[in-house]
Parts: structure tokens; C-alpha cells; sequence
């Protein structure tokens, strides 16, 4: 998972905005303008380049406050939707971006900002800025606070949300991807409303099983969602034995899951992470429109 001695690595090697040229803010959106000549999966990215989704910051009414999200959708239609939980930096330009690309494939998309009891977002404007700024020790209180019982209240006032938009269809179920921090927050939302979340998709998830009360490992039983767990290779290597774990715990809670180590390091699919990896990025990106065709 995102650790302080991760952030003290990236800020000695001196990451910059400039450090991560094509991979900052900037390099995200060609990036992702790229993948329209990649095939099936940048089919979103034209679309969201041809001006057929519509995309913008919205007021959420969830547990604890207004949430200052962001909402995606194709202009016209009704589409599953998907709610996107950022990682440890939070709601910024790359993951609008990302859930712009997502919209073009059909789905409605809502990314929360996961520290709105705390602080309006973006709080951080890439991950640069986040090592730069010391983000890992500003965010540490607001991050406390997010725990299963918080993020399945916000789960629930999400998806009410969601349910009275007008691009969203609300016979088809909901999916829920989150990156880093958020991986969890996946398995919790599928778990606080199972009658509405059928899939849930964690990319290098943090504590996806702990000791503690709640671990999302222990939640299978109580959601009706498929899965896909996609597991970092240097997270692996520091506990070999959870991608075991959660196979079994999905299979005995008899919830289809597609559990997977990819050959990259944690936070791969993010494009302004500095360990960003294009080509695994994609991989991971078919396997979540994969799981959304089968669940969604």
C-alpha cells in the first residue's frame, strides 16, 4: 500500500511535476487521448475527446456534509453507474479524466472526494504535488476517519444520488472502483448496499485484509457484487500470502473474484503516479470494463 517510506523514496529521487513529464497532470490527459488508438479500451477516450460526455463538479448530499464531487456521463441515454474512489491524494484533475474515459464507455460515473468532511478538493493538484507538500502526514487525520462504517453511510447517499439522475439507469447495478486507500472503501460500498452494487474493482488496495473488525477480506458474504482485485507486485511481495486470503474468501462466500498480481508497483494505473506504468495500466483497464460486462 501507499506508505510514508514510499513517499520519502519518491521525494529523495527529487519527483517533480516536471520529474514526471508525460505522467503529470498535463501528460495524464495525453495519455489518456492516446489510448483512443488502443483499441476497444480507448474507445471511452474518444468519446470523451469528441465532446459526447458531459462532465462537471456537483453538490452530494452524503452522510456527513455536502461531498464536492465530480459526475460523468454521455449526453444522452441512461447507463450504469459507477461510483470512484481516488486514491490517497484524493479527487484531482487525473481522475476526472479517467472518469471522463470511463464515461465513454457507457457508464455514469461519480468520483467522491473522500476527505470532504475535512477539506474541499482538489487538496493536491497531481501526486507531485502530494509528496512535495507533505501530503502523507496532512491527510493522515482526515484518512482516520474514513472507516467502514463512514464509508458505507456514504456509500448509501451516493448511490440515492445517483438513482435521481436523470443519465443514470437504475435497473442495471452500480459498480465501484477505488485506487490505493480507496481499494477498501470498494468492498465496503458493496457491502452497504448489496442490492445495488454488483461490482466492485480494487487497484493496488491498501489493507485489504487485516486483523481488524471489518476487514474487506470478511465482506464477501454480506454483498452481491463480482470482483476484481488487482495487486501490485512490490505489495505482494510484502504480503505474499493475501492474494491467497481473498481468493479464498471470495469463493467461500461464493462471490465470483478475479484475483491478480500485476508485474508493476503500487499505484501502476494511475498516470500521475510516478511509478505509472502504461502498458499494465491498460491491462487493468480491460479487465475493469471486462468485470462491468459481466456484473453491471
Amino acid at each position: 500500500m501507499c506508505e510514508e517510506a514510499m513517499l520519502r523514496r519518491w521525494a529523495h529521487e527529487e519527483l517533480s511535476r516536471r520529474t514526471f513529464g508525460m505522467a503529470g497532470v498535463a501528460g495524464a490527459a495525453g495519455l489518456l487521448a492516446a489510448c483512443a488508438a488502443a483499441g476497444p479500451a480507448g474507445a471511452g477516450a474518444t468519446a470523451a475527446a469528441s465532446g459526447t460526455v458531459r462532465g462537471g463538479r456537483v453538490n452530494v448530499p452524503l452522510a456527513e456534509g455536502t461531498n464536492d464531487a465530480y459526475f460523468t456521463a454521455l449526453r444522452t441515454g441512461r447507463h450504469p453507474a459507477v461510483i470512484l474512489w481516488p486514491d490517497i491524494a484524493s479527487l484531482r484533475p487525473v481522475f476526472t479524466q479517467m472518469a471522463d474515459r470511463l464515461a465513454g464507455h457507457g457508464f455514469a460515473v461519480l468520483v467522491l472526494n473522500p476527505y470532504y468532511r475535512d477539506t474541499p478538493a482538489p487538496v493536491f493538484a497531481d501526486f507531485a504535488a502530494f509528496v512535495a507538500q507533505g501530503g502523507f502526514q496532512r491527510v493522515g487525520p482526515w484518512r482516520s476517519r474514513l472507516t467502514a462504517e463512514t464509508i458505507g453511510a456514504d456509500t448509501r447517499a451516493a448511490v440515492a444520488w445517483l438513482d435521481a439522475q436523470p443519465q443514470v439507469d437504475t435497473a442495471r447495478g452500480i459498480g465501484t472502483q477505488g485506487y490505493c486507500m480507496g481499494g477498501p472503501f470498494t468492498f465496503w460500498s458493496a457491502a452497504a448496499i448489496p442490492q445495488r452494487v454488483r461490482a466492485a474493482a480494487s487497484f493496488h488496495g491498501g489493507g485489504l485484509v487485516t486483523d481488524n473488525p471489518g476487514s474487506p477480506h470478511t465482506t464477501f458474504g454480506a454483498t452481491r457484487a463480482h470482483y476484481l482485485v488487482a495487486i501490485s507486485q512490490d505489495d505482494d511481495a510484502k504480503a505474499p500470502t493475501h492474494k491467497t486470503i481473498l481468493s479464498e474468501a471470495a469463493a467461500a462466500a461464493g462471490r465470483p473474484a478475479v484475483v491478480e498480481v500485476y508485474p508493476a508497483d503500487h499505484g501502476w494505473t494511475v498516470p500521475d503516479s510516478p511509478v505509472y506504468d502504461r502498458t499494465q495500466a491498460e491491462r487493468a483497464w480491460e479487465a475493469l470494463l471486462a468485470l462491468y460486462a459481466r456484473a453491471l
